[in-house]
C-alpha cells in the first residue's frame, strides 16, 4: 500500500504543479514516447541479465509491492527452531539429530514451526550448519568463515533485481534522449507544415525527455532502493543462524546462544526477550516431548 501512495503522492504533484503553472495535460499524452522509452528500456534489461534475474526481478517487485518482509512471528518460528535442534544436539545422540536433519520435511521439530520449514533455502542453511557441527572436526573460526562466504553470496544473488533495476535507472535519461531525438526528427521533416502543428512535434519529442527523466528518478530508483532493503531484511535471517549458531560451538547454553541471534533482529521487529522465552523454552520441549513417544510408537 505503501508503494501506491507514494506513487500517487508523486504523480498528483507532478500533474498538479504541471497544470497549476498553465499547462495543458493532454500535451503529455504521448503514448508511442512512452512506448520507445519503456519499451527500449525492457529490451536491454532482458538483454544485460540471465533470465533468472529478469523472473527474480520480477518476484523481487511483488515483493516490495506487498511489503514481503520477515514479521516478529517468522524471528520467532527461527529461534525457536534453533533452540530445539540445539537442546537437541547437547541431549542426544549423533543419528537422533541427524534424523532431524537429513529429511526436516518429516522431522517433529520443523513442523513446529511452518515458517522455517516453508523457506527452503534456509531450512538448508540451517540443516548444514548443524550437520558440520555434528562432524565435530571443523573448528568455530573455520565454521564462521565459511558463514560469511556463504551469506555474501546470498546476499549477492538476492540484490541482483535491485543492481539490474539501478542500471536500468541510470539509463532511462538517456533513452528518453533516444525518444525525443526521434521526435525532433520527425519534427524536422515537417518543416514545412504550420507553425502549430510544428510546435505540436517539438512538444511531443520534449516528452520523451521528461518522461525517460521522470521515470528515473521518480519511479524505478526508489523502487529499486525499496527492493534493497526488503531483500536485506530476508537475508538477516541467515546472519541470526550465523550468530546463533556460533555462540552454541563456543559453549553457550542453547538460551543464551538464541540470545545472541535475538540481537541480530531489527529494534522494529525484535521480539522481547520474555517473548523469546515462552516461545523456546516452552514450545521446544513440548515438540521434544511429542517427537519421542511417536518414535517409540514407530
Amino acid at each position: 500500500m505503501g508503494s501506491f501512495v507514494g506513487i500517487f503522492i508523486t504523480v498528483a504533484a507532478l500533474l498538479g504543479g504541471f497544470a497549476a503553472m498553465g499547462g495543458h495535460l493532454a500535451v503529455l499524452m504521448q503514448p508511442w514516447e512512452f512506448v520507445i522509452i519503456i519499451g527500449t528500456a525492457v529490451g536491454t534489461f532482458i538483454v544485460a541479465n540471465p533470465w533468472k534475474t529478469v523472473v527474480d526481478s520480477g518476484v523481487a517487485c511483488m515483493q516490495a509491492i506487498t511489503n514481503a518482509v520477515p514479521g516478529q512471528r517468522y524471528y520467532l518460528d527461527l529461534l525457536g527452531a534453533l533452540h530445539a535442534l540445539m537442546r537437541e544436539l547437547r541431549g542426544k545422540g549423533r543419528n537422533e539429530v541427524e534424523a532431524h536433519i537429513d529429511d526436516p520435511s518429516n522431522s517433529e521439530i520443523f513442523k513446529a514451526f511452518p515458517s522455517v520449514l516453508g523457506d527452503p533455502s534456509l531450512l538448508q542453511f540451517i540443516c548444514d550448519y548443524v550437520r558440520l557441527i555434528i562432524m565435530g572436526n571443523a573448528r568455530t573460526h573455520e565454521i564462521e568463515a565459511l558463514m560469511d562466504e556463504e551469506i555474501h553470496t546470498i546476499v549477492k544473488g538476492k540484490l541482483a533485481p535491485y543492481h539490474a533495476l539501478v542500471t536500468v535507472s541510470e539509463a532511462m535519461p538517456a533513452l528518453g534522449i533516444v525518444a525525443a531525438v526521434l521526435g525532433v526528427i520527425k519534427a524536422m521533416g515537417a518543416l514545412d507544415q504550420s507553425p502549430k502543428l510544428l510546435g505540436g512535434f517539438i512538444g511531443a519529442a520534449l516528452v520523451g525527455t521528461f518522461a525517460g527523466i521522470f521515470l528515473s528518478y521518480g519511479i524505478i530508483s526508489p523502487f529499486a532502493i525499496k527492493i534493497k532493503m526488503m531483500r536485506e531484511k530476508k537475508c538477516r535471517p541467515y546472519i541470526i543462524v550465523k550468530q546463533t549458531l556460533l555462540a552454541f560451538m563456543n559453549g553457550a547454553m542453547p538460551q543464551i546462544a538464541v540470545e545472541h541471534g535475538r540481537k541480530m533482529i531489527s529494534s522494529s521487529e525484535r521480539p522481547s526477550i520474555d517473548v523469546v522465552e515462552n516461545e523456546t523454552i516452552a514450545g521446544p520441549k513440548a515438540v521434544v516431548a511429542d517427537a519421542e513417544p511417536k518414535a517409540a510408537r514407530a
